[in-house]
């Protein structure tokens, strides 16, 4: 294994070819087994832990851990275009030349004679070149959304890609209004003990706080990781209160659960 690099005699480009070099070894038939045996399918579920771990790192504001995650992420880039290049089907050099050239040719405001004062200029732009590039006509606006990605995620994707059309609430108090209509709409469902028209508003109700999340210029995802953390912490310290005392959970009932976690709440707080 080539010794590590420490310092600044390796450019940039020095430095992510010796990762490829790496990767290159590593799946070659006299390499790493676990690393041969790896296709674009199983990386997948590493893929996505370590973009949500580099997530994680951001928001605890860790720099030695984020430089960390990155390079983790940055290595299931290359180990994708490894396999693509021994398929024959792309290379490391490809895919970056690609990006780049996407970004120069969908920033004519930067590299060309286009003009975007603001950032909401740059995003409609963005999406009438994408929109331009990949669709026709026959396609919706609405269409290039990826569907894999979180609930969340998706809902609040699709409803900044419509306010950049004008399809948005003018104000907050008016997405108030529409999450206590679909609160109401979800009380008479569960009243009416039809599931079908429960989860339909429910899904109304998710929806519509999501927009509230958005236009308190919030990211829905970050919240509500943010508030489930929250109640994990709370939990656990309601937990040890319990054990302190000589109680376990599921042995104690809701109203003494209920008075130590209110404990736990200002204690937190």
């Amino acid at each position: 294994m080539p010794e590590a690099i420490h310092d600044s005699r390796f450019t940039i480009l020095e430095s992510v070819e010796r990762l490829r070099e790496i990767v290159e070894r590593l799946r070659a038939p006299d390499g790493c087994p676990w690393d041969r045996e790896q296709t674009h399918e199983s990386l997948i579920p590493g893929l996505l832990e370590e973009a949500y771990e580099v997530a994680t790192a951001i928001r605890q504001h860790d720099d030695a851990n984020l430089r960390e995650e990155l390079g983790d992420l940055l290595l299931q880039v290359v180990m994708h275009c490894q396999i693509a290049s021994e398929e024959g089907r792309f290379t490391l050099e490809e895919v970056s030349r690609d990006i780049a050239n996407k970004l120069v040719r969908r920033h004519p405001h930067v590299f060309g004679e286009s003009k975007a004062s603001d950032t909401n200029a740059v995003l409609k732009q963005w999406d009438a070149i994408k929109h331009a590039e990949k669709k026709s006509d026959a396609d919706g606006y609405l269409s290039g959304l990826t569907k894999s990605l979180p609930a969340l995620m998706l809902a609040q994707k699709a409803q900044t890609k419509a306010a950049r059309v004008g399809f948005d609430w003018s104000v907050v108090p008016d997405v108030v209004a529409k999450v206590e209509e679909e609160l109401g709409e979800t009380k008479e469902a569960i009243s009416s003990q039809q599931s079908d028209a429960v989860a339909d508003e429910l899904g109304d109700l998710l929806f519509a706080v999501v927009n509230l999340t958005r236009k308190n210029n919030l990211d829905a995802e970050s919240t509500l990781t943010a508030a489930t953390e929250k109640f994990i912490e709370r939990f656990h310290a309601m937990e040890q209160q319990l054990m302190q005392c000589g109680k376990k959970l599921g042995e104690v009932d809701l109203e003494e659960m209920d008075r130590v976690w209110n404990q736990v709440k200002l204690q937190i707080r």
